[in-house]
């Protein structure tokens, strides 16, 4: 009897658990079969085709507006200079020494001749007239430029009918089609978010109006040193939409067919797409077409400073990386902020009546100042807030290239100091080394000796600049010089104001 009644309990556990995976599985059916309801709903469908639409009318508004552009460079003889001003004195530690000065070595040149070159890019048409909107490294250095419509048609553009920006890698193009074109709108670059849709068109790899799609990445991009689209006046749009070689110029446009960008460069181990690429933003496009389309030339006002954040490490050491803002780091001589009485340490707070919150925000604001306008500087200075008065004047071409002296005096009959952790040798600045460098009435030391690859010449210091101070105390012989780098190094870095032909500037020497 017991074992019956426990085999008959048995039983009824099994049917009660058949019973419930049975009814689980109905339950479960049901789920799916809700689901799978759910995704073939017109409503949910109708999502998907209503983005697909929006593709495809953005890319048939924007598509006749893009053309191709084949730029053509003729063969030439091309010379070059392959000598190395730093190579090292042959004639060292010998009485022949001073007769061979390394900062006058003669190069070995060659000729060599280079062959025709054929490059490929796109544009985008942005007036019905004919101007044509693409980028500076497309078209530069070309002999022949051809551009080719969307319906087919070809125009060869002469030369004085290309206007270039090399500082922002844009330029303007203008063919005479004998009626109105299709013209694309620009859009408004700054009101773009991230993970906004984006379509990119273009001709890569000769494929005549491609379109790809993706999102706004990232914002306020700067590309690296070195990229042949760098523009150091862009902050870059950045998009995973696929871009490559042929799609340069090309717009970048929103789900409305406006042009949010001007596709420029890609990131990319191999030269094609990985998922990073970058355009420069059409409300800066706006501005350097209108300014190349009244003078063929884009004038920029500026102030003559060098900056940075406050929260780099220049910011750190000076003790202002809890200010709102940008430090002055370097002043240029006889500039608009020189004028106004700008000084080193300085943070800019405010321009022209708007807050400044980093070096880029600056530049592009006072680069787009009328030229010879007064503006407002908002400053504070050993933590006091100033407000100055600053004229701006137009960017001189050759601003911020530093011309690094000769050699001048060698220190050579004074006493001098050299560090070898840092990588410099300094002497005496002699009456007429400061005649011959344009150092009278400064006192200092005057850099004579570089170790090429150590922390002062990667750091960009050379041979001819006077240190002012070190660590903000000034220093007037090497004994001066080398009583003050007691105690500091370079791990923690080492401040140094400098003083060159064009200006003073901080500089934080930092081993690696």
């Amino acid at each position: 009897m017991k074992c019956a009644e426990i085999s008959r309990r048995r039983w009824l556990i099994v049917l009660g658990l058949v019973a419930t995976i049975g009814l689980g599985g109905a339950v479960w059916q049901g789920v799916v079969g809700q689901e799978s309801a759910s995704l073939s709903e017109p409503d949910g469908l109708a999502k998907a085709e209503s983005l697909s639409r929006a593709f495809r009318a953005a890319a048939k508004r924007v598509i006749p507006t893009v053309v191709k552009i084949t730029s053509t460079t003729n063969p030439r003889v091309v010379e070059e200079d392959q000598g190395d001003s730093l190579r090292e004195n042959p004639f060292k530690g010998t009485p022949l020494e001073d007769f061979f000065d390394n900062d006058s070595v003669p190069g070995s040149r060659f000729r060599y001749r280079m062959p025709p070159r054929q490059g490929l890019g796109s544009g985008v048409i942005i007036d019905p007239a004919g101007t044509i909107l693409t980028n500076n490294h497309v078209v530069e250095g070309a002999d022949e430029v051809l551009v080719e419509l969307s319906d087919g048609r070809q125009f060869r553009v002469k030369s004085e009918d290309i206007k270039t920006d090399k500082r922002s890698d844009l330029a303007v193009l203008r063919i005479d089609a004998k009626g109105p074109l299709p013209a694309a709108a620009l859009g408004d670059s700054d009101a773009m978010e991230i993970g906004d849709w984006v379509l990119a068109v273009g001709n890569p790899f000769e494929l005549e109006h491609t379109v790809s799609a993706g999102i706004i990445s990232g914002k306020g991009r700067s590309l690296r040193a070195g990229n042949r689209a760098e523009s150091p006046r862009a902050e870059y749009l950045q998009t995973d939409a696929a871009i490559n070689p042929g799609n340069s110029g090309g717009p970048l446009v929103n789900l409305k067919g406006e042009v949010v960008g001007i596709n420029t460069a890609i990131a990319s181990n191999t030269g094609g797409y990985q998922g990073v690429g970058f355009a420069i933003p059409a409300n800066l496009a706006k501005w350097v077409t209108g300014e190349l389309a009244k003078s063929g030339r884009v004038q920029r006002a500026y102030l003559g400073v060098g900056i940075q954040d406050t929260a780099s490490d220049l910011g750190r050491r000076l003790g202002v990386d809890q200010l709102r803002g940008v430090v002055v780091g370097g002043l240029y001589r006889e500039t608009p902020a020189a004028e106004a009485g700008l000084q080193l340490g300085d943070v800019i707070q405010t321009y022209a009546g708007r807050t400044v919150r980093n070096p880029r925000e600056l530049q592009e604001i006072v680069e787009r100042s009328p030229v010879g306008s007064k503006q407002k500087v908002g400053i504070i200075r050993n933590g006091k807030p100033q407000t100055l008065e600053v004229v701006v004047k137009s960017l001189p071409e050759e601003l911020g290239v530093v011309s690094v002296p000769s050699r001048g005096s060698n220190g050579k009959g004074s006493s001098g100091f050299v560090s070898k952790e840092l990588g410099l040798g300094v002497g005496e600045l002699t009456e007429d080394a400061a005649r011959q460098l344009g150092f009278q009435g400064a006192s200092g030391v005057l850099i004579t000796d570089m170790a090429p690859g150590g922390i002062a010449f990667l750091t960009g210091l050379r041979r001819g600049m006077l240190i002012l101070e070190v660590e903000r105390r000034p220093v007037k012989s090497p004994a001066e010089f080398e009583a003050a780098l007691k105690g500091k190094s370079s791990n923690e870095g080492v401040l140094l104001t400098l003083r060159t032909a064009e200006g003073i500037q901080y500089v934080l020497l930092r081993g690696t």
